[in-house]
């Protein structure tokens, strides 16, 4: 009896935190700001070297 409960309050645990970050290991989170995601595009290889220092003198 005892680990049915302790499944049930870590499953409750569990939902509240993945509810409280929304987002993470899902790609970009909404919060996420334009330097981290500029830097996220060029570690993809979505722009190049010249593209991202453009953007973040742009940002700065």
């Amino acid at each position: 009896m005892f680990i049915i409960w302790f499944a049930i309050i870590g499953l409750i645990v569990w939902a509240v935190t993945a509810a409280v970050r929304p987002g993470q290991n899902r790609g970009q989170a909404s919060g996420s700001s334009a330097q981290d995601i500029a830097r996220s595009r060029y570690a993809r290889g979505e722009i190049n070297k010249e593209q991202y220092e453009q953007l973040r003198k742009d940002l700065a």
